[in-house]
């Protein structure tokens, strides 16, 4: 973000934190364990998705190494060349000029290296290993965006890095740590023009361990909150804390957005104004909508067909297909778009309603215009929800077979024609919430829409065995929520009439009623 010029402190959620301009955790309580590696003069990898936080922690690390004295401590990106086309000479090159440059920023002069355009170095090792030699001091270097690299420029990268650790502290870095999206144990990095893989998982073998930078905990979000409240007197209560952790499951940019699209976008920066939930989903909704780049990036990467089948599993609630190997799942984890946990589902709620909402955009953007909310709302404000269904039955019956064969996101269609038609009609004065997870068979969709709450369970007839789960799954999702009704769509991919597939009837289970919608 721009941070803005009221002369507070606001809320980041692009770049670098500053403690005199942002609101922010500490960075250094997040992660205790890597100072003990440097003293170790151990080579590590951090990694993290994307807006966690990880450069942010890096410079407050380097900073403090470098004022206790023991160390120069320099954090550099090796974004710069990762392009096509670039060869490893002009690679090195630009590597060694990016350190060269960001230790002019960051170190004082007596600690520079060479300025390397005054003088032909060999490679980055090279570089490196003149560097500490003329150094009293042990060299700590952090290389953020070492997944930038590509192909044969990573794996040269790492070979060099290996071969100058025997030498260090002397004559080479003392610590080293690669920084990125990925663990660089999960490379299976190729080298250019089809030629084999290097047959292990990474050259850079002499690291000694590999840490994840995690999400905020509950209490660093309710922290960082409060911060704003002691600054300004406007208080977040404490359950709306809780429902902007949630939301976000502590994912930091996330949980910076929310707050900042509250207190400096839809209050205006006005600290006497009261911050309620309504709010919360409002900032919500509009960060959705409004697709900033953190969220854009997310969902660019659902055109990747490792990501693509892993995502459309967890729609479906189907178990993963046995072609899908560790490695992608690690991959998905390693973006950010799921989370560490099992069995897999999304991140946060967050990315569990824009995942599906952007796959379902090109169906939904075909609706017809008179699918709208006023058509399925009563005099009284109710919204007919068997109006709606059943509805949708015949939108289903004439467009179906037209769509989900030429669909992107062939596997989840079905489930993903449905979403988008709800969203279409719950947009306007209700929201939809939704429970996805891999192998749990189905999803749980709860609509809100004013004070009505809307169970429904949708499920693919894979066998004899998929109505009587959905109507046991159902009823327990009912009792969760303290319901007494609620909706089970069966999808029904067999080759079979429309006057056998289509139905719509309302069935007593224990002291449950469940509308049972056949598609």
């Amino acid at each position: 973000m721009t941070t803005e010029k009221t002369g507070k402190k606001t809320f980041n959620t692009a770049g670098l934190c500053f403690p005199e301009d942002h609101y922010m955790v500490d960075p250094l309580k997040r992660m205790q364990d890597i100072e003990k590696l440097i003293e170790q003069k151990l080579y590590f990898t951090l990694h993290a998705p994307r807006q966690t936080g990880k450069t942010t922690y890096l410079h407050a690390l380097a900073r403090k190494l470098n004022a206790e004295g023991k160390y120069i401590a320099l954090v550099v990106s090796f974004e710069q060349a990762g392009y096509k086309g670039i060869t490893q000479e002009q690679a090195n090159e630009v590597l060694n000029f990016s350190i060269y440059q960001k230790a002019r920023g960051q170190l004082s002069n007596d600690h520079w290296p060479e300025n390397p355009q005054s003088k032909k170095f060999l490679n980055l090792n090279h570089y490196l290993k003149k560097w500490s030699e003329n150094q009293e001091k042990p060299i700590v270097l952090f290389i953020d965006e070492i997944d930038a690299l590509l192909d044969d420029i990573l794996i040269s990268i790492l070979r060099q890095l290996r071969d100058g650790y025997q030498d260090r502290p002397k004559y080479f870095p003392s610590s080293v740590a690669l920084v990125g999206l990925r663990d660089i144990r999960e490379y299976k990095a190729k080298i250019r023009d089809g030629y084999a893989s290097l047959g292990t998982a990474s050259p850079f073998n002499v690291k000694s361990e590999s840490l994840l930078l995690k999400n905020f905990s509950r209490q660093e979000v309710f922290e960082l909150l409060e911060q704003h409240t002691q600054a300004t007197g406007q208080g977040f209560t404490g359950e709306v804390k809780e429902e902007i952790f949630c939301l976000s499951n502590g994912q930091p940019w996330l949980t910076n957005a929310l707050a900042r699209q509250i207190v400096s976008k839809i209050l205006a920066d006005d600290y006497s104004r009261e911050i309620t939930l309504d709010l919360v989903k409002e900032a919500k909704e509009q960060l959705i909508s409004r697709r900033d780049t953190h969220l854009d990036s997310l969902v660019d990467k659902l055109r990747e067909d490792r990501v693509k089948r892993i995502v459309q599993a967890i729609i479906n609630g189907d178990n993963l297909p046995v072609d899908i190997f560790d490695d992608d799942i690690l991959y998905v984890r390693d973006l950010g778009i799921v989370g560490q946990t099992d069995p897999l589902q999304f991140a946060n709620p967050i990315y569990a309603e824009i995942v599906p909402r952007i796959m379902a955009s090109s169906i939904q953007s075909s609706i017809p215009r008179e699918i709208q909310t006023p058509w399925f709302v009563n005099p009284d404000g109710a919204l007919n929800m068997e109006k709606l269904l059943k509805e949708f039955q015949k939108f289903y019956r004439r467009n179906s077979g037209a769509w989900l064969g030429r669909f992107e996101y062939k596997e989840s269609a079905q489930h993903l024609l449905l979403m988008a038609f709800l969203q279409r009609v719950v947009n306007s004065g209700g929201e939809i919430i939704r429970e996805m997870a891999v192998g749990n068979g189905r999803i749980d969709i709860l609509v809100k829409f004013g004070k009505q709450e809307f169970a429904l369970e949708l499920k693919i007839k894979r066998d004899e065995y998929t109505i009587e789960d959905g109507k046991e799954q159902l009823g327990r999702y009912l009792d969760r929520l303290g319901l007494n009704e609620g909706y089970l769509v069966i999808f029904d991919p067999a080759e079979k009439s429309w006057t056998e597939k289509l139905y719509y009837n309302s069935i007593p289970v224990g002291d449950k009623t469940i509308i049972m919608v056949g598609l």
